[in-house]
């Protein structure tokens, strides 16, 4: 499966907002959407001022774009979410939002162990994480209520963990489905996310839209 390794600020800028893909950066002045809030390219700056209502097509497009690359998916994995949620019980778009918040890697993002979402696939693909005790390398797994996600053992003598982690992760809010403990270097699952508490501003009723055309 492709996966974009290009600069990821770019792609804050074709959305028209801060996807905060680069973690602590995303909040300084050197954010690059800051500088420059307009479409990258030679002609980013003028399709800004040219840019007139947008179609309903165009609408739906920009918000699966976003949540492609909030959580750092390619199309045929993204469409494959999109599939599980319709097969699935309940609201279409609640279902896929719960199955995108609950892949590992935004679970470790979430608790703070991460700086951000690409940060915490690369941790996890390294096998810095266990999952109910057992070393889980994918970044897309599925955790369920229950679950506990924890830092593994001979990872914890790291300076990223002993040194970094503990400074970001204190101030970071950890969402109320999950629950974290920061001495130990682990968190649970405590139950699926409602739709209240997951703060991605994305509209899940365009995907919707978009993929039922």
């Amino acid at each position: 499966m492709g996966r974009y390794i290009g600069p990821v600020c770019r792609l804050c800028r074709r959305e028209g907002r801060k996807l905060f893909l680069k973690g602590q950066k995303c909040f300084t002045a050197k954010c690059p959407f800051e500088r420059r809030p307009y479409p990258p390219g030679q002609h980013g700056r003028m399709a800004r001022l040219r840019r007139g209502r947008e179609s309903d097509y165009a609408r739906q497009l920009r918000a699966k774009q976003q949540a492609k690359r909030i959580y750092g998916l390619g199309e045929r994995q993204f469409r494959k979410y999109f599939d599980i949620a319709q097969r699935a019980r309940g609201l279409t778009g609640q279902v896929l939002l719960q199955l995108l918040e609950t892949r590992l890697d935004n679970v470790v993002y979430r608790l703070g162990f991460a700086r951000s979402r690409r940060e915490a696939r690369q941790l996890v693909t390294h096998g810095h994480f266990t999952v109910n005790g057992r070393r889980t390398d994918i970044p897309s797994y599925q955790v369920r209520p229950g679950d506990v996600i924890a830092v593994r053992e001979g990872s914890r003598n790291r300076a990223y963990f002993k040194e970094v982690l503990p400074q970001w992760a204190a101030q970071q809010q950890v969402p109320p489905w999950l629950e974290r403990d920061l001495d130990n270097l682990s968190g649970r699952v405590l139950r699926l996310p409602e739709r209240g508490e997951i703060d991605t501003q994305i509209d899940e009723q365009l995907i919707v839209e978009f993929y039922s055309r």
